[in-house]
């Protein structure tokens, strides 16, 4: 196990030094570290633990009201938790949940009041005179389809306009999605056949990730000094002692960043 200092996971994540535009860089990586103790960590979490775990859950919650950036990621995470939370409360007795059962019972309120919030979400039309995405080529339309990593980004943008639509149905942009995520022998054991006799590589992409996950993309990441034993946003960087700092590097995924507190 690596050296480092046994702080609290989620008082980390709570101390992450971001201001402005990189708190929407460090997003999804954080979601998805949340939603990881949503499904498997949550019995584990001290009182302190929990309070940090749901402050961090109310702030992100009031930041996609005020900014309106990226709700299906919290609404998913939200899902997750809430989904988790029934299961182990009507479970009590049998499972290990850290303090009173009805501190828990009031988390679940708050979270399908959360829920209710961002289900009554109205994005606010964004007025702008300057150049739209109607306006761009079909080929620039087509090379922003084919810089997503998600197959719902692709989805939801293809229902901005008919033409986006159109370019969002490709079968090259879906094959391309599928191969980036997915080795060949894995999409070979599950081809899906059109009616016209293609693979409807689409369908495929959904399929897939049923089975097997798909590849974590960051606009940043969470590093780990093996030199200096510290945790670091890539963007920040740290004053590292070694000769050759680039060399005691090492990213940190969301599970992997877990893992550095089991002892």
């Amino acid at each position: 196990m690596m050296r480092m200092k046994k702080y609290s996971v989620l008082k980390i994540v709570s101390l992450q030094p971001r201001k402005g535009k990189k708190i929407i860089l460090g997003i999804t990586q954080i979601h998805n570290l949340l939603q990881l103790i949503a499904k498997s960590q949550l019995t584990s979490l001290s009182g302190a633990a929990q309070k940090n775990y749901f402050n961090i859950l109310d702030k992100i919650v009031r930041k996609v009201m005020e900014d309106q950036y990226n709700p299906r990621l919290i609404k998913d995470l939200l899902q997750d938790l809430s989904s988790t939370l029934c299961i182990l409360i009507r479970g009590v007795g049998k499972s290990v949940l850290v303090g009173n059962i009805n501190i828990w019972i009031c988390r679940l309120e708050t979270i399908l009041l959360w829920q209710q919030q961002l289900k009554n979400l109205q994005m606010n039309k964004q007025v702008n005179n300057g150049l739209t995405l109607s306006d761009l080529p079909l080929h620039m339309l087509n090379n922003i389809l084919y810089r997503f990593s998600d197959g719902w980004d692709i989805i939801t943008l293809g229902q901005v306009t008919p033409t986006l639509y159109m370019l969002s149905e490709d079968r090259q942009l879906w094959k391309k999605l599928c191969q980036y995520h997915f080795a060949e022998k894995q999409f070979c054991r599950h081809l899906i056949p059109s009616e016209k006799g293609h693979i409807d590589w689409k369908l495929m992409y959904f399929a897939l990730q049923k089975y097997y996950p798909i590849k974590e993309q960051y606009g940043d990441t969470l590093h780990f000094c093996r030199h200096c034993s510290i945790l670091f946003w890539k963007d920040t960087g740290h004053p590292c002692t070694a000769s050759d700092p680039n060399t005691c590097l090492m990213p940190v995924s969301p599970q992997h960043f877990i893992d550095l507190f089991k002892f």
